[in-house]
C-alpha cells in the first residue's frame, strides 16, 4: 500500500506577517471598491481569517484599518520615483512614471478613490498621508534636477505638474486607460518639459535648468 501524501505543516505567521496579510487584503479590497463599500467582514474574508482577529490588529476597527492601507499605498508610491540619479533627466523621469502608471493601474478604483475624495472615512491624516505623496514626489524631482535650493517659481512649476499627473491619472481611468500608458508617460514627460519652458521665461534659475537640459545627453 503506497504511504499516505504528506501534508504541509501547518505554520503560525508572525505578527508582522499577519498584519502584512491584512493589509494586502484591505489593499486588494480598496483598489477595486471605494473605502465606504468595504467592510471588516469583507477584509477578514478575503485574507481567510475571523473578524476578531482583524480587530486584534486593528483595534481602531475599519478607520484604523484604512490609515494602514493608505499608508502601504503612499510609501509604494513615494518608492515610484526613487530613481538612480544616473543619466539623463526625462528617460529618467519616464521610468519614475512607468512605475506611477503601473500603481494606478494595478490599484485603479482605489486611486480614485483616494485622490477624489468625498469618502466617509476620510480624515485630516488621510488627508496628510496623500498630501505627504506629493511633497516627496517633488522633493525627487528637485532631487533629479540638481536643485538644492529652489525658488518659489521652480517649486510651485513642479507641484503643479505632480497636480497635473495626478489629474491625468484620474482621467484616465475614467477614459478606459486610454491612450495607452506608455503614451501617457511620453505626454506627461513632455508637459513636463513645456511647462518648465514657460516658467523659465520668467524665473532665471529655471532658465539656467532649462539650458542645462538642452545639452543633457
Amino acid at each position: 500500500m503506497p504511504p499516505a501524501a504528506s501534508t504541509p505543516a501547518y505554520r503560525r505567521l508572525t505578527v508582522e506577517e499577519r498584519r502584512s496579510q491584512l493589509l494586502e487584503a484591505a489593499l486588494t479590497l480598496f483598489a477595486h471598491r471605494a473605502p465606504e463599500e468595504v467592510s471588516l467582514d469583507d477584509v477578514a474574508e478575503a485574507a481567510g481569517v475571523s473578524r476578531p482577529l482583524v480587530y486584534r490588529y486593528f483595534p481602531g476597527g475599519k478607520q484604523q484599518l484604512y490609515e494602514a492601507a493608505l499608508r502601504s499605498a503612499a510609501e509604494e508610491l513615494q518608492q515610484c520615483f526613487d530613481e538612480p540619479r544616473e543619466g539623463p533627466l526625462l528617460p529618467r523621469l519616464a521610468r519614475a512614471l512607468d512605475r506611477y502608471l503601473g500603481f494606478v493601474d494595478q490599484h485603479d478604483a482605489g486611486f480614485s478613490a483616494l485622490l477624489q475624495g468625498g469618502s466617509v472615512v476620510e480624515t485630516s491624516r488621510t488627508t496628510a498621508i496623500v498630501d505627504g505623496v506629493r511633497r516627496a514626489a517633488a522633493v525627487h524631482i528637485l532631487s533629479h534636477l540638481g536643485i538644492t535650493a529652489p525658488g518659489p517659481r521652480l517649486r510651485m512649476t513642479v507641484r503643479m505638474w505632480i497636480t497635473a499627473v495626478e489629474a491625468a491619472s484620474l482621467i484616465w481611468l475614467d477614459e478606459d486607460k486610454q491612450p495607452p500608458a506608455d503614451e501617457l508617460r511620453d505626454w506627461l514627460v513632455e508637459q513636463f518639459a513645456a511647462t518648465l519652458s514657460v516658467t523659465a521665461r520668467r524665473d532665471p534659475q529655471t532658465a539656467g535648468l532649462v539650458r542645462a537640459l538642452a545639452t543633457d545627453g
